[in-house]
């Protein structure tokens, strides 16, 4: 099987018609959000260009300093995201990056020593970003889980502390919701893949014109790991972010 894929500059240009698609339906239905998509795509071009050029560099220098120093600005740059999604008006960065990084490469770690990828910068840093990715997003979702649910429930937890609880204790109710609000897109994705979806590594190989009897296997290990990565990263930023809503008195804020 020979890869088929040829998209030319003039092909880009055509594309953008779908883009315009989203522009016309936003001034249509009066959402305001026409200068938002030209900003977003604008950045997205931008972006991309610049990345590809600067992988395409890594990669043919193929240094050992040069994919580490690209992985961590992955997981720097994903951190500092999913900290700016968290409500709290105490967040702290350092946890929002410790618990990237810990989730991105324990589960790279154990990719490396199972011999499911190779410490080549074309690998690790797609996988990284992947990874990263995936572990930014649950933690966004368990950051506003747990500022909603501490809104509602105050008048609970707040009884709880009065009778003695611990901040852990009273808590922990509010902390299983939002771990598990944070890793359910990742499960529900993965009760549905190859039914509904042909997610991105496996759509990205059969287009390189890779057996997709072969590409499979990628996607399987790639379910093993975004699982892996989002229920270590939204644990981790929970058990952190929850103690920025007391006081060092283990008050409620």
């Amino acid at each position: 099987m020979t890869s088929q894929i040829n998209v030319s500059t003039g092909s880009l240009v055509i594309s953008f018609a779908l883009v315009l698609i989203a522009i016309f339906i936003s001034m249509r239905e009066k959402l305001d959000l026409s200068k938002d998509i030209i900003v977003s795509i604008l950045r997205a071009v931008i972006q991309l260009v610049i990345v590809g050029y600067v992988l395409k560099y890594i990669f043919q220098v193929n240094q050992v300093w040069l994919t580490i120093a690209m992985s961590l600005f992955i997981v720097a740059n994903a951190s500092y995201n999913a900290h700016k999604r968290n409500p709290s008006q105490t967040k702290t960065y350092w946890h929002s990056f410790a618990a990237i990084f810990i989730s991105t490469y324990i589960t790279l770690g154990i990719l490396l020593a199972a011999g499911a990828i190779s410490f080549i910068p074309s690998q690790i840093v797609p996988i990284t970003g992947m990874i990263a990715s995936n572990s930014m997003i649950a933690i966004g979702l368990c950051y506003r889980q747990l500022a909603s649910q501490y809104e509602d429930q105050r008048q609970q937890v707040l009884e709880k502390l009065a009778l003695g609880a611990s901040i852990k204790l009273a808590s922990k109710p509010i902390l299983r919701q939002s771990i598990k609000t944070a890793m359910q897109p990742t499960i529900d994705s993965a009760k549905t893949v190859g039914l509904v979806s042909l997610p991105g590594m496996m759509s990205g190989l059969i287009f390189a014109g890779l057996d997709p009897v072969h590409a499979i296997k990628y996607q399987i290990m790639v379910m093993f790991m975004l699982l892996s990565t989002t229920s270590l990263g939204s644990i981790i930023a929970g058990y952190y972010a929850y103690k920025t809503y007391f006081t060092k008195a283990h008050q409620l804020k």
